[in-house]
C-alpha cells in the first residue's frame, strides 16, 4: 500500500484566491513561557487544499454538515480528458477542464470531482449535487486510470460552504 498526500501546506502569507481573506498563523503559547503550544488560525473556508460544499454556490444547497461524511471518501481516478472515464467513482483532473465536460461528467455519476476544474465546472457541478475537491497537489503521482481510495475529510463547521481537508491517496500495490 503507498500513501500519497494530496495536502498543500498551510502558512502565513500563502497565495489565496482574490478577495479571500488572507492566512495568518500566529504563534499564542510557546512551551518556553507555557509549557505548550498552541497556534491561532486565521482563514477562509476555501483555502489550501479544501472541499466545497454544495451551498458554497447555490443558496439553499446543503452545507458541510449537512452532507453525509460518507460522501468525503472513496474509490476514485486521475482520468485523462480524451479517454474512457470509469462510472461512480471520483475523478481526478490534471489538466484543466471547464463546462463543455460538465454533461460527460454527470452522465458518470462520480462521487466527486476535483483536481484542475474551471470556476464555470465546479458551481455546475455544486449545483447538481456533486462535491469538488480544489488546490490538491501531488496527483502526477497516482498512475493514470489505476483505481485508488482517495479521502478527503472537512472540519464538520456548522452551515460551512467548505473546509480545508487533509486529502490522501490509498493506491494498492
Amino acid at each position: 500500500m503507498k500513501v500519497i498526500d494530496l495536502s498543500m501546506p498551510l502558512y502565513t502569507g500563502m497565495d489565496v484566491f482574490p478577495g479571500d481573506p488572507e492566512v495568518k498563523i500566529d504563534v499564542v503559547h510557546t512551551y518556553e513561557k507555557d509549557t505548550w503550544e498552541l497556534r491561532r488560525l486565521n482563514m477562509g473556508s476555501h483555502t489550501g487544499t479544501h472541499v466545497d460544499a454544495y451551498s458554497h454556490m447555490h443558496q439553499g444547497k446543503q452545507n458541510l454538515d449537512q452532507i453525509p461524511i460518507e460522501r468525503f471518501f472513496g474509490k476514485a481516478q486521475v482520468v485523462e480528458c480524451d479517454l474512457e472515464w470509469p462510472r461512480e467513482v471520483g475523478l481526478f483532473f490534471t489538466r484543466e477542464v471547464g463546462i463543455e465536460k460538465l454533461n460527460k461528467i454527470v452522465d458518470l455519476n462520480p462521487r466527486f470531482v476535483g483536481g484542475n476544474i474551471t470556476e464555470d465546472l465546479e458551481r455546475a457541478l455544486l449545483g447538481r449535487e456533486i462535491i469538488t475537491y480544489t488546490g490538491l497537489v501531488n496527483l502526477e503521482l497516482i498512475p493514470k486510470e489505476k483505481p485508488f481510495i482517495f479521502y478527503g475529510l472537512p472540519l464538520k463547521i456548522t452551515s460551512g460552504d467548505g473546509s480545508p481537508v487533509r486529502a490522501i491517496a490509498v493506491i494498492e500495490d
